[in-house]
């Protein structure tokens, strides 16, 4: 019985150990086996929490570990991506205004790095944040940005790839998604208690749309989604301070 309630640990362990392969790939600069792992980090932090409760055996240990191992897939890795695109195009800018200093330019990105784990403290000890989300989660940031160099690569249109290029964009999505994840922004959660579409509509609206997007977009569907998610919820949100 023992072996049986550390299941979930297990698989937060996984959720860390894919993050920390994740990393070295983002350093080598392969950002698709980084997004893979990433991805794959992601679906072991849904199932941990999911088993706990699915095997009663919730605890604060779990709850910690959680966190850790989102610090690095989350956290480290998105923040490594980043780095790394506004140092490339740093790179290839002639006559830039900062090549001297690529290195402290690049750091910037490492701002999401620390904007992450701020935000995973916060949620380690914010009692609201149980059904719903208070600011942006880091594994949807995570997917913001692990998406982008990926849309650079693979998509062919042109604006989007020159916004991609540019640094002012990079340091601009940086700053924005810092404060989505801590700012006090209620967020619905895709857990369902139950499965009415009276009381879910905006999630299964979430969902479909979603999958429409993925199946026609590809990559570029992958920040849209997220800037779906932030839109639905604030419609949500003002829907129910409407009817209070």
């Amino acid at each position: 019985m023992g072996l049986v309630k550390q299941i979930p640990n297990f698989i937060t362990l996984g959720n860390l150990l894919s993050g920390t392969v994740a990393v070295i790939f983002a350093v080598e600069g392969d950002y698709k086996t980084a997004a893979l792992l990433v991805c794959i980090g992601i679906v072991f932090d849904f199932f941990d929490g999911f088993v706990a409760r699915l095997l009663n055996v919730s605890g604060e240990l779990g709850k910690q570990l959680d966190s850790l191992a989102d610090m690095v897939t989350s956290g480290v890795v998105p923040g490594i991506i980043m780095y790394k695109l506004i140092q490339n195009n740093l790179f290839h800018t002639p006559h830039s205004l900062f090549e001297d200093s690529i290195l402290g330019f690049s750091l910037l990105g490492l701002i999401l790095t620390l904007g992450a784990c701020y935000r995973l403290a916060k949620f380690n000890i914010d009692t609201r944040q149980s059904d719903s989300f208070i600011g942006l989660p880091t594994p949807a940031m995570s997917l913001f940005v692990i998406s982008l160099p990926l849309i650079q690569e693979y998509s062919n249109i042109e604006f989007v790839q020159n916004l991609i290029a540019n640094n002012y964009f990079l340091i601009a999505v940086t700053l924005l998604l810092t404060y989505l994840m801590n700012a006090e922004l209620p967020l619905f959660s895709l857990k369902f208690k139950e499965y009415s579409v009276k009381n879910n509509l905006m999630k299964y609206l979430f969902l479909v749309v979603s999958l429409l997007m993925i199946i026609f977009l590809q990559y570029i569907s992958i920040p849209l989604i997220i800037i779906l998610y932030i839109i639905l919820s604030i419609i949500s949100n003002y829907g129910k301070k409407a009817t209070v």
